[in-house]
């Protein structure tokens, strides 16, 4: 009886980024990759989205390891969250593993992980019924690497991020002798990098981007922001030698980037053609040098460097600041999800002075594979069953296509979702069911803690506003004993609104005049309720917008007794003040009470089973 052998992606599918797979072959799961995607432009507030982990964790004893194709955060971003729940060992090239760590020892739950394990192109580990091993192909950043996973059935092939450029140097080219030894011995199922597979023609070669950079260094007279994805090395090696040959000096914008150009200096992943001190220059020097002699080589927070320039460009960054004359180089190719902030970034960068030049707008630049690409990986590994990866539907959908032109048809290449569970048996494949995944936020510190009610109200508060309502009650002679102030922000202006906001105050009062004198049981939601209803009812007639409403009621004392307390059951109530003055009821639903009372918990690590397997690596 064969061992069951199934694919289930986690992330990466019908979405740009956040790419994860797991394999599993009998009790064994294999897990690919572990990445982050950069929030589109309606999470508002959200600074990165992780992959929902909750599968792994239930199955944390029967994980063999991690293993990652390459250095980007589509890859290994969403490491220091994922090792914070389980423990397993993680297998790399050299470049991959150094920018793993400086992800992991970053996150305080995550610093005492040391299960780092190296790995070559070349190299076969085994895992007794599996062996795993790569193959070196051409990506954006060096030893970037394939995964092969063999079974008894047959092999499953992960390309991981790819494209074949026939000009790639060093470090960055496909072992094309090793993928057709792979295609010799019988792909059962192939992953393959779909990203790009919707743009028709070849992406312009590496050397040629080079020149491209070169030629817009060398026409400007002014200073120079490049704008690049931090660990994207090749293209840092672009500017460093364009930087050179111009007689320009560079300044490198942010710690992240810092770390991971130290990283591959010291890996020589990176070449200067001049000692670093003579090429490089501090942050808090550079106005020691001339603006013609400026580079500022930028990637914003996390390694997104777009939304950063906007800070630039309002003048928002205590360092930089763009002014006329500045020659503004974006050298990332955005989503289709970004085009439109792309787009009013660079609106805001030419209305701050700047020149602006776009690689994607001039060269068509990739680092995934063409549609010929594509075609050509298919040829060589001949799967049996082919599964694009990597891209929203439309990009799996130009993967399908592709296949079916060299052969496949909906029988053996498959358009997955995130969660589905795809079965192997021989050289068939289907899908037997789906588990619910979902995406995780990542907002400051808080994991998780962002979902859709709240981002409902974020997009609400950014388009429509604030009104909040503040009154006074006497709730034991049962009236109003002040007039409701009103406030709002981000819904009209308050000095040019007055009549609007006195007939809301009219309202608010005689709302909770009458809620207090016909009611024979006093309930503070109730209330707060029918002053949201009156409310909202109210704004949308006279402006056809709808804020969020806050109403705050307070209850005085007019005795000066000592005040009951009128908190919600089994809640402290922390907000009593002094001399009997007021006193406030549940100004937000209790949500803010809540947090503030709320003892905070110990975190506990969810630790599987000692069951983790160490493999014997062979050279």
């Amino acid at each position: 009886m064969s061992t069951d052998l199934t694919v289930m992606p986690l992330g990466g599918m019908r979405e740009n980024g956040k790419n994860m797979y797991a394999i599993t072959v009998g009790e064994d799961i294999f897990v690919l990759d572990a990445g982050l995607k950069y929030p589109e432009s309606d999470l508002l507030g959200v600074d990165v989205v992780i992959p929902d982990f909750q599968y792994l964790v239930d199955n944390a004893d029967k994980i063999a390891g991690i293993f990652l194709t390459h250095g980007h955060a589509d890859a290994i971003g969403a490491l220091p969250y994922l090792l914070s729940e389980i423990s397993a060992p993680l297998f790399g090239s050299e470049l991959t593993i150094e920018l793993a760590k400086l992800a992991i020892e970053a996150e305080p739950r995550t610093k005492g992980f040391d299960d780092y394990n190296v790995v070559r192109g070349d190299q076969e580990i085994d895992f007794g019924q599996v062996k795993v091993s790569f193959f070196e192909t051409t990506h954006s950043i060096p030893e970037s690497l394939g995964i092969v996973i063999e079974t008894e059935q047959g092999e499953i092939v992960y390309t991981g991020d790819f494209k074949f450029d026939t000009t790639a140097a060093a470090y960055y080219r496909t072992d094309m002798l090793r993928l057709a030894e792979i295609g010799r011995k019988g792909v059962k199922a192939l992953l393959i990098d779909s990203a790009g597979t919707a743009n028709y023609g070849q992406a312009a070669h590496e050397s040629e981007i080079a020149d491209y950079i070169y030629e817009g260094f060398r026409h400007h007279s002014g200073r120079i922001v490049v704008a690049a994805v931090a660990s994207n090395i090749q293209r840092i090696q672009q500017v460093i030698d364009a930087s050179f040959k111009t007689g320009r000096k560079i300044v490198l914008s942010g710690n992240d980037l810092e770390k991971v150009v130290r990283t591959a200096l010291r890996l020589e992943k990176l070449h200067l053609p001049i000692p670093e001190n003579e090429l490089f220059v501090s942050i808090k020097n550079m106005k020691t040098i001339a603006p013609e002699e400026t580079v500022i080589l930028e990637t914003g927070k996390m390694g997104e460097p777009i939304r950063h320039l906007q800070r630039m460009a309002h003048g928002d960054d205590r360092n930089i600041q763009i002014t006329e004359g500045d020659l503004v180089f974006i050298t990332t190719t955005p989503s289709s999800a970004m085009e439109g902030y792309v787009a009013r970034t660079r609106d805001m960068l030419f209305r701050a002075g700047a020149t602006v030049k776009q690689i994607s707008t001039d060269l068509k630049s990739s680092g995934h594979a063409s549609k010929n690409d594509f075609q050509w990986m298919l040829n060589l590994l001949q799967p049996k069953n082919v599964i694009p990866v990597q891209g929203e539907y439309r990009m799996l959908n130009a993967g399908f296509n592709a296949a079916r032109e060299v052969g496949y048809t909906k029988d053996n290449a498959f358009i997955l979702a995130n969660g589905d569970n795809l079965h192997l048996e021989g050289e068939k494949a289907e899908l037997r069911g789906s588990i619910q995944v979902a995406s995780t936020m990542i907002d400051g510190s808080g994991v998780g803690d962002i979902g859709s009610i709240v981002l409902n109200d974020r997009r609400i508060l950014s388009e429509d506003g604030v009104f909040i309502a503040v009154v006074t009650i006497d709730r034991k002679k049962k009236k109003v004993i002040s007039v409701p102030k009103i406030d709002s922000r981000g819904f009209v202006y308050v000095k040019t609104s007055k009549d609007l906001l006195r007939e809301a105050s009219d309202l608010v009062q005689e709302t909770v005049a009458d809620g207090i004198k016909n009611t024979k049981e006093f309930d503070w939601g109730k209330l707060k309720g029918s002053v949201r209803d009156a409310l909202g009812k109210f704004l949308y007639e006279k402006t056809r917008r709808k804020p969020v409403i806050l109403p705050v009621i307070m209850e005085a004392n007019q005795n000066g007794r000592r005040r009951k307390t009128y908190s919600k059951p089994n809640q402290k109530n922390d907000n009593a003040q002094p001399n009997g003055a007021k006193k406030a009821h549940d100004n937000s639903d209790g949500a803010n009470a809540e947090a503030k009372n709320k003892k905070p918990r110990p975190h506990h690590n969810r630790k599987p089973n000692d069951a983790t397997k160490k493999p014997e690596q062979q050279a």
